[in-house]
């Protein structure tokens, strides 16, 4: 496996685990339990997600997230929990990825791991921020429902796929700069309405 190939599953795990960290360890590592994700040898320390202690772990956060995630005041209270939490652990699966020889690359993957973890977690939650505040309760399950679905689908497509797992992790940088930049113009519009003149 290529060193590109290496950062895209890095980036994309990582972008990902800013949506949903637990979805992405209980998939990953019952993944590689059931022997659908042959890892090679390079990435072997991925094999701890396969634990049953830590399947188990990941399962009950998972299952947790998905009922708060659709419950709107819920979710606010969930997403700003995890703010510490999901870019912690999208760093240390970014960790986890690249070459435990090289202790430089581990640096960087851990930096731009957590990074790109809280920015994943910032345009999610600044977007759910914004579906929530709506007093229906159908677009909060509806988007808590597509980002399941979403994150279970491009976590098989990166390690299915090495090579667009580089294509998928900009397709979600893209996606999480878009949420944040939709998310401040809502606020603005909402919060910071100026006064029309003459009225």
């Amino acid at each position: 496996m290529g060193i590109m190939e290496i950062i895209g599953i890095a980036g994309s795990v990582s972008l990902l685990a800013g949506w949903r960290l637990y979805l992405c360890i209980f998939a990953t590592g019952l993944a590689m339990r059931l022997d659908v994700l042959p890892l090679p040898e390079h990435l072997a320390s991925l094999s701890v997600l396969g634990n049953p202690w830590v399947l188990a772990i990941a399962a009950f956060g998972a299952l947790a997230e998905f009922f708060a995630d659709k419950v709107m005041w819920l979710d606010s209270a969930w997403d700003t929990l995890h703010t510490l939490i999901r870019p912690v652990g999208g760093a240390l699966l970014a960790l986890a990825i690249v070459d435990p020889s090289d202790p430089a690359t581990q640096v960087v993957a851990f930096l731009l791991g957590g990074g790109a973890s809280f920015l994943a977690h910032g345009g999610k939650a600044s977007a759910r921020a914004v579906v929530n505040a709506s007093p229906e309760p159908v677009s909060n399950v509806v988007a808590s429902s597509a980002e399941d679905v979403a994150t279970v689908g491009l976590l098989w497509l990166a390690y299915e796929y090495p090579l667009a797992a580089g294509g998928i992790a900009l397709i979600l940088l893209v996606l999480a700069l878009s949420m944040l930049w939709l998310a401040r113009k809502i606020v603005r519009r909402v919060f910071f309405r100026t006064p029309e003149v003459g009225r």
